[in-house]
């Protein structure tokens, strides 16, 4: 039975592409019977992004309530906070001394800093801390002490994987065949969901539209989506953002007709009101069991409390080999 890894970072609310992207085909992994999977809140991963305690408590318990509302079993899997795993954190500091500074200049995160700081005449290291800069040695700790087979990630959240692969490969060679080796698991049809203005989602463009928002919410944030002037009766592009968005939530057949009646000139209006209709019917289920969830959340920290302690008793397990492989435990 392959070992099934994945988190999300909470550091905002979750929108349709950490649904389409991650959430969704986590949990379709999850009743996979071929996989065992481990489920995390990456809330240390996002003190990075937040300044303040209130906003690490809420977006850590949205993050939570979302994975249930959306059909987690936490009976199925191992459900826990990274918080709650200190194990994690003593093997970061050991992978750090196994790990070439060089590979960690590599990573994207880091020199897309240093890029854009060179570019306004700043120092290169200008507002890096080590928290960004040692990020894939942390993800490389989630993944590695529970032995994962596979990691499902974003296109974007590949060169963690292979990271922690290096990071592995170099602890390996050197103490002896300790650590699983991961590969990443990427959905090519989802790497990539678009936003209100027609780029990828992300909270970092500000154009995510929230997964569990309020009903009227959600009818603006739809009237929102960029269309361009074509006016009534004027073919549509069917390559527009309207028309991807709407494939994910209809049935083929009725997606088929709907860019057929954009070709044939539906009004952008007209077609944001039938984009509503088929989003809000998808997601409106989902929505009240969020709701419920959100409203008794010593429910949702109790089954957090039994999901670390199962990972704690695998994590210590797994820290143990490597405390003898490198000498500190005989």
């Amino acid at each position: 039975m392959k070992r099934v890894l994945t988190g999300i970072k909470p550091t905002g609310y979750a929108h349709i592409g950490n649904y389409f992207g991650a959430i969704k085909p986590a949990i379709e992994l999850s009743n996979n019977s071929d996989f065992e999977c481990f489920y995390f809140l990456a809330d240390y991963h996002a003190l990075n992004t937040l300044k303040t305690k209130e906003e690490l408590e809420l977006y850590t318990k949205n993050i939570a309530c979302t994975w249930l509302a959306c059909g987690l079993d936490p009976n199925k899997i191992v459900f826990y906070k990274q918080s709650d795993i200190p194990e994690i954190f003593e093997l970061c500091w050991i992978l750090s001394n196994v790990t070439p500074k060089g590979l960690m200049n590599r990573a994207h995160a880091y020199k897309a800093m240093v890029e854009k700081n060179q570019q306004n005449g700043d120092d290169a290291d200008a507002g890096v801390n080590m928290g960004l800069y040692n990020y894939p040695i942390l993800m490389a700790s989630d993944i590695l002490l529970f032995g994962t087979n596979v990691v499902p990630v974003g296109l974007d959240q590949k060169q963690h994987i292979e990271m922690a692969r290096d990071i592995a490969n170099s602890f390996n060679s050197k103490y002896g065949k300790t650590l699983v080796v991961p590969e990443e698991y990427i959905q090519e049809n989802v790497a990539v969901f678009y936003g209100l203005d027609g780029r990828k989602m992300s909270k970092s463009y500000g154009n995510t539209i929230q997964l569990f928002d309020t009903e009227e919410n959600l009818r603006k944030t739809i009237n929102k989506i960029v269309t361009d002037s074509r006016l009534p009766g004027e073919p549509k592009d069917a390559d527009c953002t309207i028309n991807k968005l709407y494939k994910f939530f209809a049935p083929k057949q009725q997606a088929e007709q709907f860019e057929q009646d954009l070709k044939n000139g539906l009004g952008w209006g007209e077609a944001k009101k039938q984009l509503f209709a088929v989003m809000n019917a998808y997601i409106a289920p989902m929505r009240e069991k969020f709701d419920y969830y959100m409203a008794h959340f010593d429910e949702v920290e109790e089954m957090l409390k039994r999901g670390a302690e199962k990972a704690r008793k695998i994590a210590r397990e797994q820290l143990d080999k490597v405390r003898l492989a490198i000498g500190a435990k005989k």
